[in-house]
């Protein structure tokens, strides 16, 4: 079976169009659909099926997608293997990440990056609205993602998934707060405030439906904004508390204090998300190896403050 055919097998199945696959790989629906026809021939098995308009995967094709997921890994570990033999890491590589993410490491991984001769370090920032960052792993080298931990669909996706680094969710109370004396916070002193919130399933919105389960009780949140800036604010004017991240948040600087909470789970992980053979690229290789090297200094850095 060709490696290109397979290849675009393991589009599909990531995709899930002939469209999005022709889209991906400069090629016209056709072609990809007579591609694939190829395959099946080759493989001498039905690949995949029509659901509704278009077409998914047969369990055949599902297994043999996984095998063209451990054929890209084992060109791209010999390719990488040659590559350490010919030069050091060259060439660009892409880079995705949330605001806050991007606002804590970008700066140092940029600067470190700059210094390794012909390689190149494209980076954008998504809406994080997005469901899943994973999704994003066909489109970008290195993609950086916030949660509890490593989700299921990252394990299930088959992902090289690197942690970065652990960043606590504290409370945010205007100066001035009756609690801002206190040096930590449980769920019970949050009893009846009224709450800043962010939009539902995001980090910070997880932390608050752990304090409501440990009160027994609904918080009372009267807004919710997406951009954490405007949180700031917002508490900073005394309209209510937050979650908020410790280490971009500026504590302080604005008119509004942190303090740490006790008694639920209250972090985010920061970790990179790389189609596995992609994390064996060299260049791939060389931006993680930075990327947490400026991840461990900051968290010693904060730690420290």
């Amino acid at each position: 079976m060709d490696v290109r055919r397979l290849e675009l097998l393991r589009e599909l199945a990531e995709r899930g169009s002939i469209t999005a696959v022709a889209r991906a790989t400069s090629r016209t629906p056709s072609a990809v659909s007579q591609q694939l026809k190829v395959l099946e021939r080759e493989a001498g098995i039905p690949l995949t099926e029509r659901s509704g308009r278009g077409i998914i995967l047969t369990g055949a094709g599902v297994a043999l997608a996984q095998t063209a997921t451990d054929v890209a890994v084992a060109l791209e570990r010999a390719e990488a293997l040659w590559e350490d033999f010919k030069q050091a890491p060259r060439g660009s590589v892409t880079l995705t990440t949330f605001p806050t993410g991007g606002q804590m490491l970008l700066p140092g991984l940029l600067t470190a990056v700059a210094a390794v001769p012909g390689l190149v370090l494209h980076c954008t920032d998504q809406d994080p609205l997005l469901p899943d960052f994973a999704d994003l792993t066909p489109d970008f080298d290195i993609v950086l993602a916030d949660a509890p931990g490593v989700l299921p669909s990252w394990r299930d996706r088959g992902l090289t998934v690197v942690p970065l680094m652990r960043e606590p969710l504290d409370v945010a109370l205007p100066e001035g707060h009756r609690l801002s004396a206190r040096t930590t916070l449980s769920p019970g002193d949050l009893v009846n405030e009224s709450w800043i919130g962010v939009q539902l399933g995001f980090p910070y919105d997880r932390i608050l439906r752990q304090i409501e389960s440990v009160n027994g009780s609904p918080a009372n949140v009267t807004q919710r904004f997406l951009d954490n800036g405007i949180v700031e604010s917002v508490v900073a004017a005394g309209h209510g508390i937050a979650i908020l991240p410790r280490f971009t948040t500026r504590d302080h600087e604005n008119g509004l204090v942190t303090r740490p909470l006790t008694g639920v789970r209250a972090f985010r992980q920061i970790s990179a998300l790389m189609r596995p053979d992609r994390a064996e690229r060299p260049s791939v290789r060389r931006v993680i190896t930075a990327l947490r090297a400026e991840a461990s200094r900051l968290q010693e850095l904060y730690e420290s403050l």
